[in-house]
């Protein structure tokens, strides 16, 4: 039961051992006695003892000491003058003289450790004075009322069988022996081993103190507020009076120091949890969890022993401002796994792939031209997005908002949670894309405005913008013409549009084009005194008109045929070329002021027959010589009627007269 060196008899054996062995001689004893010294030191808990290698070294001390008396060192000395019977003489009565004075110190020594020697013993009686046992060799021990009184030590029942501490004290007759210690060391000792083992203790908190809590477990251990859970614990002072299971993580004896954690056994059992649960864990698996916490860009889930991230996007198939709006913190739902790394231990968790995917068949549902109702979710300074149903959302862009007004920002045409007619311009499922109008859910006032004003109206607007090819006049409200610089004036030439037209200045013009799909109106100044087009209704090619050289040119003569009304008789189309080159030689000037073509004067009035007329280019060609050849074939004609009633006359003579007339 005990170690060997608490037992007397291995000592005395030792001690009384013959004298030719090795253990009789005192270089043997003195480490016998060392060894003996430092266990006696360790069975002390470190109260008021010296340590062990300290009293080896005393031992050791000692032992060199002892060996060698003065008679002895006196004897070597002088050894080279004696007599060597003398000297051995001298040396024997030494060493018999240092063999008793080393048992004596050993007996010494043995009384001393056996004052601290545990023993079993037996409880005979209570007493006022404490709790009397049976020591054996009709000898009672002690074991004082004050163990008992002044801890929670519970006194043995009687007749029950304990260990106790011998101390060597006799007092009233009875030996003061210690309960306490026996039991303060053998709890010092199961939790050494359960240190050393890393075995579970139970314990008891029994108060609070900076950084932590004090745990019994048989001696006062510190548990730190952070090794109590695997999170922070808010409040410590609700533990006082908790059983709680601990690990000892940090053990002094020497210093009475012991330090707990409760958190390391719950993360062997998180361990143990998380590597059962990683091997039924896969993707497209729905899996049970609560919320742990909430985060600005998803919640993480408990499973079981591992955490998984329910990302924001992966909540809801439709618009989420914030987790929080649908995942709260011990909220317990289903998810399913999305993602599994089961090196790195990551899980992605999806919470809307649990209901069906509103854009599966959203082509047919929401096709191209269709008009629906929808709700505004959000506004952007490029358009809004409207929620068609709950994971559906569309884009309205800002052009696509109003028919007539210039919109500057979304806001000032909309607000969230306005309910608002749309119609789906296109839709692209797997894109999960669609682009919505507003305005083409109301009628076109473009279209209306456009019947209101076909071509051929006359109408009056404003000035609202002057470019370099012309004039943008409003009719109406975002019904805008324009004016072209080639329809500002018959006659002239507009070079700058800005000598002409005056920003808000009123102006009259007529309706010439409408483009319809690319939402444009021409406009025309000139043509609302339109003197061609009754001009182009009384004329046809073929006809002889009378007009007067305005000008000539190289190419030909313009001729005046009205008011604002010019015509073009070219080179060719005024005389023959072969009257032409005989009157010129062959060769006409191209330099130089012009005062004739040919027979054509400008000033002058002639007969032009009409070869071509271009109403759209306002173009109208002429011929002189085509006219003089059919002024000739009539004036024949009418000649050849009258030749009838006279027998005489003669084609000659027509021709004379009509040369002579000229």
């Amino acid at each position: 039961m005990f170690p060997d060196h608490e037992n007397p008899s291995n000592i005395a054996a030792a001690a009384t051992a013959p004298s030719g062995t090795e253990a009789s001689t005192p270089e043997a004893i003195a480490p016998a006695v060392t060894e003996q010294a430092a266990q006696q030191a360790e069975s002390t808990d470190g109260a008021h003892a010296t340590p062990a290698p300290a009293l080896a070294r005393q031992a050791r001390d000692e032992s060199r000491e002892t060996t060698q008396t003065p008679a002895a060192r006196e004897a070597h000395s002088e050894a080279p003058a004696v007599d060597a019977e003398a000297a051995a003489a001298a040396e024997e009565a030494a060493g018999s003289e240092e063999m008793s004075k080393l048992m004596q110190e050993f007996d010494e020594r043995q009384e001393a450790a056996a004052s601290h020697e545990v023993v079993e013993v037996k409880v005979v009686a209570y007493t006022e004075h404490g709790v009397v046992v049976d020591l054996g060799g009709k000898t009672e021990g002690l074991i004082p009322a004050a163990e008992f009184a002044e801890t929670e030590i519970p006194r043995p029942d009687p007749n029950a069988t304990i260990e106790v501490q011998r101390s060597g004290e006799v007092k009233d007759g009875y030996e003061i022996v210690s309960y306490q210690k026996v039991l303060r060391r053998r709890t010092w000792e199961k939790i050494d081993a359960a240190f050393k083992a890393k075995e579970t203790i139970a314990g008891k908190v029994v108060d609070r103190i900076k950084g932590g809590v004090v745990v019994d477990i048989g001696v006062r251990a510190f548990l730190p507020g952070s090794q109590y859970d695997l999170k922070p614990t808010q409040n410590l002072d609700e533990l006082v009076g908790m059983e709680v299971q601990v690990r000892v993580t940090k053990l002094n004896r020497r210093r009475g120091n012991v330090v707990v954690s409760r958190r390391a056994l719950l993360e062997e059992e998180l361990h143990a949890k998380r590597a059962t649960l990683m091997e039924t864990l896969s993707e497209g698996q729905i899996v049970h969890g609560h919320v742990k916490n909430v985060t600005d860009y998803g919640a993480f889930v408990d499973l079981g022993g591992i955490d998984g991230l329910l990302h924001l996007t992966d909540l809801s198939w439709g618009r989420v401002k914030h987790p929080s709006d649908l995942a709260k913190p011990e909220q317990e739902l289903d998810v399913m796994i999305l993602k599994f790394d089961k090196e790195k231990q990551r899980i992605s968790l999806g919470l809307k792939q649990l209901t069906p995917d509103p854009w599966v068949g959203a082509a047919e549902k929401y096709p191209a031209g269709g008009k629906v109702q929808g709700k505004i979710v959000g506004i952007v300074d490029y358009g809004v997005f409207v929620e068609l149903e709950q994971g559906i959302e569309g884009l309205v862009h800002v052009s696509e908002m109003s028919w007539n007004k210039k919109v500057q920002h979304p806001s000032k045409l909309v607000k969230v949670g306005d309910a608002v007619d749309v119609v789906v311009l296109d839709i692209k499922p797997s894109d999960r894309r669609v682009s919505l109008g507003m305005k083409q859910a109301q009628p076109d006032p473009w279209l209306l405005i456009a019947e209101k004003y076909p071509v051929g109206t006359v109408v009056t607007g404003k000035v609202r913008n002057i470019a370099e090819f012309g004039a943008f006049v409003e009719i109406e409200e975002g019904f805008d013409g324009l004016v072209h610089v080639g329809d500002v004036s018959w006659t002239g030439r507009v070079k700058n549009p800005h000598e002409v037209f005056k920003k808000g200045e009123p102006v009259t013009a007529k309706v010439l084009k409408i483009d319809p799909e690319n939402r444009r109106v021409s406009l025309g100044i000139k043509q609302v005194n339109d003197i061609w087009g009754e001009w182009f209704k009384h004329h046809k090619v073929g006809q002889i008109v009378k007009g007067k050289v305005s000008r000539i040119a190289t190419f030909g003569a313009f001729v005046e045929l009205g008011e604002n009304i010019e015509a073009l008789c070219h080179n060719t189309e005024i005389e023959d070329r072969r009257r032409r080159d005989e009157g010129t030689g062959g060769y006409r000037p191209t330099t130089g002021p012009l005062k004739s073509a040919g027979p054509l004067e400008p000033g002058k009035e002639y007969d032009f027959k009409i070869i071509k007329i271009s109403p759209e280019t306002r173009r109208i060609g002429l011929s002189y010589r085509a006219a003089v050849k059919q002024l000739e074939r009539k004036e024949i004609e009418q000649y050849r009627s009258a030749s009838k009633s006279s027998s005489t006359a003669t084609i000659g003579d027509a021709l004379k007269s009509k040369l002579s007339a000229r």
